[in-house]
């Protein structure tokens, strides 16, 4: 695929769960075919909102190849590797190759934060050993680091390395990116949803938005309306936007943007709201709110 071939709408997908290291395969199916009926021009995989970190090694790779067979090249699937192993990057990128994945995505390492020379030369290091392309991702928020937009710039260069993901939750910085890669065929996708119509409308590719996987034609109508330079349209869907954000809200700690998707996505009967451990899912209260939200949106 060539990088044009990446835009629009790619839901991040929740992982369902039937235990802490049991993938529910029925529940994905019913999840893929959501989102993909929804409009979506995309599927990542192992994500954050995938809780792609708590998963093991083998549930990985189940996810992985169940999610291909499902998927059946309908839309694009990017699987993302980000592991503070550089080796368990590479081995997984290669399983998701093996079994008809289209791209990886990778965020720095997140232990031990590196500099930005130190993260250049991982990536000159890493894209090159990869059997797919290679899309960056910027989470400031969980890896301790922010990638420059100079030290995106210097990667663009790199071979194999085509896009990024950008969840940094500043407009200034994609202001700047954007800016960077306007002459270049290099897509760059919007992580925080409240900021895609705005992102898109100023020349990014698309996004990388966790409610697409609750109600994807939403988000799907978000990027035709911006892309497309309709304000009063995409006035109108920024508040719906913004409404079903109040999910994200209902609890008080990082993890319940996570609870509250798959909260919403159990209330609709498409998955479970297993969350992996260290994490649990919502409780009745919060259940009850989410269920308010989801009802008022619907």
């Amino acid at each position: 695929m060539n990088k044009t071939q990446w835009h629009g709408i790619i839901p991040p997908l929740v992982t369902p769960l039937k235990d802490n290291d049991t993938l529910d395969i029925e529940a994905l199916e019913r999840l893929v075919n959501h989102v993909i009926t929804g409009g979506v021009h995309g599927i990542f995989l192992l994500g954050t909102t995938g809780e792609g970190p708590s998963l093991s090694r083998e549930l990985k790779y189940r996810l992985v190849e169940e999610a291909c067979r499902i998927v059946n090249h309908r839309v694009p699937l990017l699987a993302g590797i980000t592991d503070t192993s550089f080796t368990e990057s590479i081995a997984l990128a290669n399983h998701a190759a093996l079994h008809g994945a289209d791209a990886v995505v990778a965020a720095p390492p997140y232990y031990m934060p590196p500099s930005q020379p130190e993260l250049l030369d991982y990536i000159k290091h890493l894209a090159p050993k990869l059997p797919l392309p290679l899309f960056l991702y910027n989470m400031p928020a969980m890896t301790k680091v922010n990638i420059d937009v100079d030290t995106v710039k210097r990667a663009a260069d790199i071979p194999n390395v085509i896009g990024i993901k950008d969840s940094s939750c500043s407009m200034i910085y994609v202001h700047e990116l954007i800016d960077a890669m306007k002459n270049r065929d290099f897509p760059v996708l919007i992580g925080p949803e409240e900021m895609l119509g705005e992102s898109v409308l100023l020349g990014a590719q698309g996004g990388v938005n966790g409610g697409a996987n609750i109600l994807p034609a939403l988000y799907v109508s978000m990027y035709h309306a911006a892309e497309s330079g309709d304000a009063p349209r995409m006035r109108k869907l920024q508040a719906d936007i913004m409404r079903l954000r109040e999910i994200y809200r209902v609890g008080h700690y990082a993890s319940s943007g996570i609870k509250g998707i798959k909260c919403a996505l159990s209330i609709m009967g498409i998955c479970g709201d297993y969350m992996a451990e260290p994490f649990q899912h919502f409780y009745e209260p919060e259940r009850e709110r989410v269920a308010q939200i989801l009802a008022a949106l619907r």
